[in-house]
Parts: structure tokens; sequence; C-alpha cells
């Protein structure tokens, strides 16, 4: 039997750049609109970036602001209030087409469809973020594309806790070396590791020094054959054309049987 039998897509950074070209300036919206004199840039955000979940980001970070509320349900209303209004805004620069998927995300989709793998969408943001990327990217009925979809509102713990993988595991009927995670970042590589699913690391902007420990492998993006490790080469693929397939995530399972505590030989540099 081939292995995977199932590819588990995270969501943020993953399919599309989405903290910094929409939950970013989403969020400042949000202030704007309730009058708040606060607005995240660049360098905040990839700090808060540490704090799984929206309205834990929020949270966190009022609770470092002298004009926040003091009361702990006065903020965390206020919280509330602020990610429903961020998701909204969020929804309205996806629909006007400012979260493109990152290049090779669909045609890989398109050829795990072809060839009858499952997919599932594993993710700690909300179900209204997933609707609102994926039913522009992929149409009203993207829902029908994968076999489970796991977001924020299906878990208590976030990642980097493996509750949502545990989930999609289970839903699924698979053990976790049958699946093959997509993940950017470092509290998703640990989610799905803890669980025991290897995982395939395409960095995202915010998180270009993510390391290869615990990973099957690691590249700069789906649609690069260049700068993976291992080398798509050594792994059946053409090396330097096209993009990552299928059939070069199967090589990489058989040259790396997944492993709780095993890592991936670097076998070459990636591209600058």
């Amino acid at each position: 039997m081939d292995l995977p039998r199932a590819l588990l897509w995270d969501v943020d950074g993953t399919l599309a750049e989405t903290e910094r070209d929409g939950h970013l300036p989403a969020f400042n919206r949000a202030f704007a609109e309730l009058g708040l004199p606060w607005c995240w840039d660049q360098a905040l955000y990839g700090e808060l970036l540490h704090v799984t979940g929206g309205r834990e980001r929020l949270l966190h970070d009022m609770a470092t602001r002298a004009d926040a509320p003091a009361e702990p349900a006065a903020r965390e209303a206020l919280a509330r209030e602020l990610h429903a209004l961020k998701n909204r805004h969020y929804a309205g620069l996806v629909q006007a087409g400012g979260l493109p998927l990152r290049p090779g995300v669909r045609a890989l989709m398109d050829e795990c469809a072809a060839q009858g793998v499952a997919m599932g969408i594993v993710t700690t943001t909300s179900r209204s973020n997933v609707q609102a990327l994926l039913g522009c990217h992929l149409g009203p009925q993207w829902a029908q594309r994968f076999a489970v979809v796991v977001c924020g509102e299906d878990v208590e713990r976030k990642k980097p806790d493996p509750q949502a993988y545990a989930l999609a595991l289970q839903m699924l009927g698979l053990t976790p070396g049958e699946a093959v995670a997509l993940e950017d970042s470092p509290a998703g590589v640990a989610a799905a590791r803890a669980a025991g699913v290897p995982v395939l690391l395409t960095p995202s902007a915010y998180f270009p020094d993510s390391g290869l420990a615990g990973v099957l492998a690691r590249g700069p993006g789906l649609q690069h054959r260049n700068g993976w490790q291992p080398c798509l080469a050594e792994a059946g693929g053409d090396g330097g054309s096209g993009g990552v397939h299928l059939d070069d995530i199967r090589a990489w399972c058989r040259l790396q049987p997944p492993a709780p505590a095993a890592g991936v030989k670097e076998v070459c540099s990636p591209s600058p």
C-alpha cells in the first residue's frame, strides 16, 4: 500500500499567506472600527503569533495595555467583539482577491483528487475563516473535496497541542503513519508530530527559519523542486522543474519512515 493515504492541510500560512496579508490588516481594521487607538505592526504581530488563536492573541495583547479594560469579563467581551469584527474584515479581504493560495497548493490538491488520495483540513482557525478562504478559491462546494474538516471550534486545545490532528485521524479511521501533514510553523509541526503524523514543512513569511527537527521534508514551497531537504532528485523527482507531486511525497515516506523522535537527515543545501 502506497503511503500516504491522506494529506492533512493546515490553513493559515500553509494554504495562503493569511497572517501577513489577511489577519493582520483585518485586526487593525477591527481596532479602527471600534475607535481603539491600537495598531499592530508586522513585528508585533510576529511576536503575537506565538500565541495560538486570534481571541487568545487579543487577550494576551490587552494584558500589556493600560488602556484595555481592567476587568477580566470586560476584556473577554471586547476580545470576542474584536475577533468577530476581524473575521468579517478578513472575509472581505479574501473576497477582494487579496489572499491567493500559495503557489503549488491547488495543483497538489487536484492531484490528490485525481488519484483518490483523501484530504483533510486540520486547523485551529475558525470555520468562518476557512469557509471564506476555500469558498473563494474552490467554490461553494469546497468542503466536498475534504474527507474531514477540523477547525478551532472542534477542539478545546489549539496547536501546538495535538488534539486537532488526533481528532482528524479518528474521524478518518487512519493511523498516524498513514497520513502526512502540511504545515508552515513550529506550533503546527509540534502538533502534528505529537500526534505521530509526519510533516511536510513549507515555512511561511512569519516563520522563515522553521527548522528540520522531526519533519519528513522541508522546502521553500510546493511550486519548487529545488531547495527541498531531502532533495527531490534523490526522491525520484525531476530535480529542477515543476512542483512537488504525490510521487515525491510517497518517495519521502519510503526514504524516511516516520518515527516520533526521528529527524530528517540533511542531504543537500536549500536554494538561496
